[in-house]
């Protein structure tokens, strides 16, 4: 039986990875020397995306406590 404590730690090991991911992507992007208006926007879009992951990971934490 899952219990809903391991679900949310589960939830929680699924966000690290995806804002540990969303991470590497900004990082990727911000090595280069040159940006594209497009690629600015998209970073933006990345951070903003990676923040509301880190907020949904604390409410979890918070939640499961």
């Amino acid at each position: 039986m899952v219990t809903d404590k391991s679900r949310s730690q589960g939830d929680i090991d699924r966000l690290r990875r995806e804002h540990r991911a969303l991470d590497e992507q900004i990082i990727a992007l911000e090595s280069r020397r040159f940006l594209s208006s497009t690629e600015e926007t998209e970073i933006k879009r990345l951070k903003r995306l990676k923040l509301h992951k880190k907020d949904e990971i604390a409410a979890l934490s918070t939640a499961r406590d």
